[in-house]
């Protein structure tokens, strides 16, 4: 075994707290733009952060054999892409609130996903 799971979920918490402080960060410089885009900015970056920390829940939950760790991996990506794809369909569809700045808040929280892996710390 390359690594542990506590470095797993420590590496899953800074993951999460970057994206978190990407959220504010993408939300404060769509204020120039107004409130609602702000707010679709910071909402777009912190529905990533939410998948991901379900996905981190959902596969360091317990210790298990390969299958499991398997089983709870694929489960965890699905909730994730539930949580991402019905957040980004709230925020544009039920809210009505700028897709451009939800977009962009998604793609950011995803640049801070990679930057996170490349640099492991």
């Amino acid at each position: 075994m390359l690594n542990s799971l506590a470095s797993g979920r420590r590496l899953a918490l800074r993951l999460l707290l970057w994206q978190l402080v990407a959220a504010v960060i993408v939300g404060l410089a769509f204020s120039a733009r107004g409130f609602r885009w702000a707010i679709a900015a910071a909402a777009g970056a912190a529905i990533v952060a939410l998948g991901n920390a379900l996905l981190s829940a959902r596969l360091f939950s317990q210790v298990g054999g390969a299958g499991f760790a398997l089983t709870r991996l694929l489960t965890g990506l699905v909730l994730k892409w539930v949580v991402i794809v019905g957040g980004l369909i709230a925020i544009m569809g039920q809210y009505k609130l700028p897709p451009l700045a939800a977009i962009t808040g998604l793609v950011v929280a995803y640049a801070v996903n990679l930057l996170a892996f490349r640099f492991k710390g």
